[in-house]
Order: C-alpha cells, then structure tokens, then sequence
C-alpha cells in the first residue's frame, strides 16, 4: 500500500462518519488482498472511487480515464494507486498505451492485488436507480491476466454496487454491496473453445450480479414511479421522506424488492399504473411549487413530525461547540462552495469536489490556529494534533448541524400553522391506490 492511499484511506474513513448519517458494507470481503477485479456501478463521480477505497477492505488500483493524468498530477495519482484507460477519442495510440496499462494490471493481479473498475464507465447527470449496459472490458481484462500467468494464478471478477440515498447531501446514506466473486479460472475449456462467446455471456452474468446488489429498475421511463412510491410509503431508500427507525439494510431491501416487482410487472399498457405513475408526479410537482415538505403533510397521522422539542434542546446545549466549529470551517466551507459551484459545471461533481476541497483547505486553514493553541492553550503538543484531527473537524460538523437544526425550527413552526388539508387527502388517496395495485408495497 502506497503512502498517500494509506493515508486518503484512513483520513477519508473519519470524513465519511462526518458526512454521511450512516453507511454500512454488505459481505465486506475478508481479505486485503485477491487477485480480483471489482466492478461496480458508477452513480457518484469523483465520490464513488473515495467511498470504496476508504469504507471497503480490499486494496484496490483504480482504472482512472487517461484525461485526468496531468504531467504534474502524475506523482500523486500514481501514490493513490491510480491507472489510466485511454479511450477512442483520448487521440493516437491509444491500443499501444493500453497494452502497457493491461501489462501493469497483469502484474498487479499476478502479486494479489485487486483493480477497480467502474462498468458502467460514466455517472449520469440526473441520479437513477439503475444500471448501464456493462462493457465487456473487466472480463476481458481478467482473461488476458490469467494468459499472462499462463492460468497459473487464480484470477476472480466481482461484481458490486453503490448504493446512496442522496449523492451530494451531507446526512445522507450509502450501502456498499460486494456481490459473489466469479473465479474465471473454472472456465479455462470454454475459453479455450469460443473465447469471445465466453465473454459474452460471463458480461452478462456480470451484470445481473451488479443488478442483484443495487435498486435496479430497468425501464428509465418508471424510475421517478418507484421513488414516489418509496416517499409515500416512507418505507424506502429516498433521503427526504423515510421512517427513519427502519433499519438502513430493511429500507434498501424493500426498494429492490418494490424495484423488481416493478420490472416484472409494470407496463406502459397498464392504464392504472399510468394514472397512477402521472397523479403521483402532478402531487410531488405541487408540493415543490407550494414549497411543501411531504413529511409534514402526514404530521396529522405522525405528530413527531412537527414536534421542535429535539430542536431546541439541541439549540440550547451545542452553541459553544457550534461556535468552535465556526471558527474552524466556515470560511473553508464557503470557499470551497463558491469554487466548486463556479469551476464545475455537472452537479454530480459537487459533493466529492467539495467535501475533498475543503478538507485541504480546512487544513491550510487550522494548520496556524493549531500551532497557536499549541503554544498557548496546551500542556503538550499530542494534544494539538488530538484537536486538530478530532475536535476541529467534529465540532465544525456539530455547526454545520447547528444551522440545520435552526432553520428545521423555524419550518417546523411556519407547518403547524399551515393548511395542508388538500394535501393530506390526495396523499391519502395515492398510498390507497398504491397498496391496492402494488402487494410488496
């Protein structure tokens, strides 16, 4: 492991209990080490390559596209063990300097390590709960490394997905699912016989496997059907409208199922999936033009909804520390908002750009501040580096809450006054219609 892997693996772990609720890994595999190449779906960007190497156990070289490997980037992305893949339109040559990329991948693989790939090979602008076409490139790779070692090492693909219940929304969720590793070793007559056919068909296999660990619904045209569905029933993986004492796994369960059942049975010539589907967005679009959160429209049936008293204790007994946290990361925050909103244009990009921006710049920015306090304030020096990689950044996350509780007190207070009784009643009616079209509802 490279020094600069080991340090974003671990320093990134600590990020990621701040910036996310909660996260949680699904048959982590035991080992390190493996000889296997994991692909995984791409929903998150920049983010989706930081998630996997820090939260996941295995040691992983990722494929990165060639672009990103500047002249003077090139010493840094080699020490978090980054390797290029050239595509058609990256210019000339592009065959030749893949044979040398595959030819360190086979090393790579030869020794135990493990490649990541991301199958799908681009994130979507607007999140989906689905899955690309896999390309043929991750199998296709594993056989020419296990011809490199003559078949002499054993040589595995692993199918995985990523799973977020809102991808650039601190307090948000993830789930990070490693499927069942294919050995490309059992197929060594097969290849031998019809390489290109085997290919095919182990692609396939591939992808039904990444379709196993992610909520995968098939037809693009339903995807806004199942999380409506989720909303209303509040039993599903959408970030804003959950029953939050459902397990995180139990939320993530009942969505692939809904999803599933939904590719199975739902068509575009069943006419009361359609009213249903159309009124479903019609109700959602009026609540967004009325500026109205669905989990307060069920505060009549939850009255834990609009109940502030969790507010304003937390109001009342974190402001020193939400000031603390202040001091440490408001400028950092917002300088790290303003260049990433101004500098990248594709949303997808903000929340890793961001939460990594203001991490270096939060950084530079306390580096002083610590040594000062050091100086002054404490007894030993251990003590400065304690403050600087524990209390600094927590007590900025409690500020950060701090705002939300703040302004979660006020809606609170503005919905109690609020008429939502329309609301209530078509809502009433939706989730009606829902359980008597839907069984796995």
């Amino acid at each position: 492991m490279r020094p600069l892997y080991f340090l974003l693996k671990v320093s990134l772990h600590i990020s990621f209990r701040l910036f996310y609720k909660r996260f949680k890994v699904v048959n982590n595999p035991k080992s390190y080490f493996g000889r296997t190449i994991y692909v995984s779906n791409h929903p998150n960007s920049f983010m989706d390559p930081l998630v996997i190497g820090s939260l996941g156990k295995p040691i992983v070289h990722f494929m990165t596209r060639s672009d990103v490997f500047k002249w003077w980037l090139k010493p840094v992305l080699w020490s978090s063990h980054m390797l290029p893949i050239y595509r058609q339109h990256d210019g000339e040559n592009t065959k030749t300097k893949n044979k040398d990329v595959f030819n360190k991948v086979n090393r790579a693989l030869s020794v135990g390590r493990n490649i990541l790939i991301f199958g799908e090979g681009f994130t979507d602008d607007i999140p989906i709960r689905g899955l690309k076409p896999i390309k043929k490139g991750p199998i296709r790779m594993g056989f020419t490394a296990l011809e490199a070692s003559n078949w002499k090492k054993k040589i595995y693909v692993c199918p995985m997905g990523l799973n977020y219940t809102d991808r650039n929304t601190i307090g948000s969720e993830v789930v990070i699912n490693y499927g069942q590793r294919i050995c490309l070793n059992d197929y060594k007559e097969q290849f031998n016989e019809n390489g290109n056919k085997l290919i095919n068909e182990l692609t396939k296999k591939l992808e039904q496997g990444m379709q196993e660990c992610v909520i995968y619904v098939h037809d693009k045209n339903w995807y806004t059907f199942l999380e409506n569905i989720m909303q209303l029933t509040r039993k599903g993986y959408n970030h804003a409208n959950h029953d939050d004492e459902i397990e995180l796994l139990d939320r993530l369960a009942y969505s692939k199922a809904l999803a599933t059942w939904i590719n199975e049975n739902v068509t575009e010539e069943n006419e009361a999936f359609v009213a249903l589907k159309k009124d479903m967005d019609a109700y959602f679009s009026l609540e967004k033009r009325m500026k109205v959160e669905d989990r307060f429209v069920i505060a009549k049936e939850q009255p834990q909804q609009l109940s502030r008293t969790k507010e304003l204790l937390l109001l009342l007994t974190t402001w020193p520390l939400a000031i603390v946290g202040f001091l440490h990361g408001f400028i950092p925050y917002i300088v790290a908002k303003k260049v990433t909103e101004k500098i990248m244009k594709r949303k997808v990009f903000w929340g890793s750009v961001k939460m990594m921006l203001a991490k270096l710049i939060g950084s530079l920015y306390n580096i002083p501040i610590i040594i000062v306090l050091t100086h002054y304030c404490f007894p030993h020096w251990s003590l400065g580096i304690v403050y600087f990689l524990i209390v600094a950044p927590c007590s900025w996350r409690i500020s950060y809450a701090y705002v939300h509780w703040f302004n979660e007190y006020r809606l609170k207070g503005m919905m109690a006054k609020a008429d939502l009784s329309k609301f209530e009643q078509k809502r009433a009616e939706l989730v009606k219609r829902i359980h008597e079209l839907i069984p796995v509802a």
